[in-house]
């Protein structure tokens, strides 16, 4: 999920984009939020933070 989330961003990402979606889909994971679409969902909203957080 990680790959493809980031794959959205320029260049796949940089450290800070990819750590923030990391850390999101293993909170979403330790929830007990472990089905594919359930992460695919965590990682799509955490993608979308990233975004925002970069154009501040």
């Amino acid at each position: 999920m990680l790959e493809e989330a980031c794959c959205a961003l320029p260049n796949g990402g940089n450290h800070e984009s990819r750590r923030l979606i990391a850390e999101q889909l293993l909170e979403a994971a330790a929830s007990g939020h472990t089905t594919l679409n359930e992460l695919r969902s965590a990682a799509l909203r955490a993608l979308a933070k990233a975004v925002l957080i970069k154009r501040q």
